[in-house]
């Protein structure tokens, strides 16, 4: 059976990990990687694959950066070729990115099997790119590899009970398995913070936070004035918006350093007192290894990491370092996304249905 996967954003990267590692002990699966270069940086790209063990991509789209449009339909039109090489019995798909979409329609259009992983998350928040990639993309797609009982839950909603499954999710299965492994390795922090003491990890990115110059010197501001000091890994976009608005990252309490290698941001959070962030990913990290996070946006797709305040929505900026300082949460934080073995489950699933 062969097993193409589409990716091409550092998110999708943990959790390509944990596939390729689950293919390679099924003596009966070939898997082909197709990295999109949606994610062209070699901090956001590169190192991910070398500090994950995962094997270099069979093929590098190369597409960089652009609007939306323009980055799906460069990513179309790559994909052709690429199906038509090696004609997959599965083309597997990762979260809610432009290549979620892209690999999807590439393949559907070409009457190839497509599967969703991690399908049925949703925000309900129509302002939201990665809302419309993942809600087509489950619509398109012929098996929905859900990784928790609220997604399935969404899924049913939604008229796709019987192309659902629950498998758990692989990025629970990346993240146990990285944490136990650095768990002893010094940390890795901007200069000026002591990892003995207490600190804050932070990652700014989304669009309704940095594309509104007034509201990202909100933020900026009220990360600044924390009480403790905190490690501001600053996202590619992040960066770029803030320099042409005019906005100084470093200051006050805020450390700003590049993205670290996904090991060492592990390890930044498992070790840290708090984490603020809007990354989907990063939010459910801290809730696996035990870290209060505070989440600036409206909603999110992880609710279960709201229960005993493990997780906050913070929608005013202002509201921040309350948030952040808040009492740490004494609250069970239940193992809502699987044992550690959704990798293999989906890989499975895959065999059994090829």
């Amino acid at each position: 059976m062969k097993i193409l996967s589409v990716v091409g954003a550092r998110p999708q990267f943990v959790k390509l990990a944990a596939i390729a590692d689950a293919a390679a002990r099924r003596e009966d699966v070939e898997h082909v990687i197709v990295h999109t270069g949606q994610h062209y940086d070699a901090a956001m790209s590169d190192v991910f694959f070398a500090d994950l063990r995962i094997p270099a991509p069979d093929v590098n789209l190369s597409v960089g950066s652009g609007t939306h449009g323009r980055q799906t339909g460069a990513m179309l039109a790559g994909m052709d070729e690429v199906l038509e090489e090696h004609r997959p019995d599965w083309t597997l798909v990762y979260g809610d990115t432009n290549s979620t979409l892209a690999g999807t329609l590439a393949a559907v259009k070409m009457h190839l099997r497509v599967a969703h992983l991690e399908a049925g998350l949703r925000s309900f928040n129509r302002r939201m790119p990665e809302e419309h990639n993942r809600v087509l993309t489950d619509h398109a797609a012929d098996l929905l590899l859900a990784p928790t009982e609220v997604a399935r839950e969404h899924l049913a909603a939604e008229g796709l009970a019987e192309r659902t499954l629950v498998t758990g999710d692989v990025m629970t299965d990346v993240c146990l398995r990285v944490a136990e492994s650095v768990a002893d390795r010094p940390v890795a922090l901007p200069a000026g913070i002591d990892p003995a003491a207490d600190y804050a990890v932070a990652t700014i990115h989304r669009a309704d936070n940095t594309d509104d110059p007034a509201r990202l010197a909100a933020i900026v501001e009220a990360l600044q004035g924390l009480d403790l000091p905190l490690a501001l890994f600053a996202h590619p976009r992040l960066a770029a918006k803030a320099e042409a608005a005019g906005i100084r990252l470093e200051g006050g309490a805020v450390h700003v350093g590049e993205p670290v290698a996904y090991p060492d941001l592990v390890n930044a959070v498992q070790h840290a007192s708090a984490v603020v962030t809007d990354s989907g990913g990063l939010q459910k990290e801290a809730y696996l290894l035990g870290t209060p996070c505070s989440t600036v946006r409206t909603e999110t797709e992880w609710v279960e990491t709201l229960g005993g305040d493990w997780n906050r929505l913070v929608t005013d900026p202002a509201e921040l370092a309350a948030a952040v300082t808040r009492p740490r949460p004494s609250a069970e934080r239940p193992a809502h996304y699987g044992d550690g073995s959704a990798s293999l489950r989906s890989v499975d699933a895959l065999r059994e249905r090829a």
